[in-house]
């Protein structure tokens, strides 16, 4: 009784298609989906601005990592 079946959903279909009209709701979906064709695109390019970042290896001796592989080696 609390959910809304098809027969529902149809019903306010015709109603929502009666009130705007097809062409300002094919309108609208052709926005929308550029509206998410940009911002999926955005968050590509901003993926792609990060990855060089990311990727990049750090300077010899900054951590010092080259340091602690001579001590842990045994001295003859």
């Amino acid at each position: 009784m609390g959910g809304m079946s098809i027969t529902h959903w149809l019903i306010l279909l015709v109603i929502i298609v009666l009130l705007f009209g097809t062409k300002k709701l094919s309108n609208l979906g052709g926005d929308v989906a550029s509206a998410i064709k940009n911002f999926k695109k955005g968050l590509q390019d901003d993926e792609d601005k990060a990855q060089p970042q990311l990727k990049a290896d750090p300077t010899p001796g900054a951590t010092g990592a080259a340091e602690t592989k001579h001590e842990n080696t045994p001295q003859g």
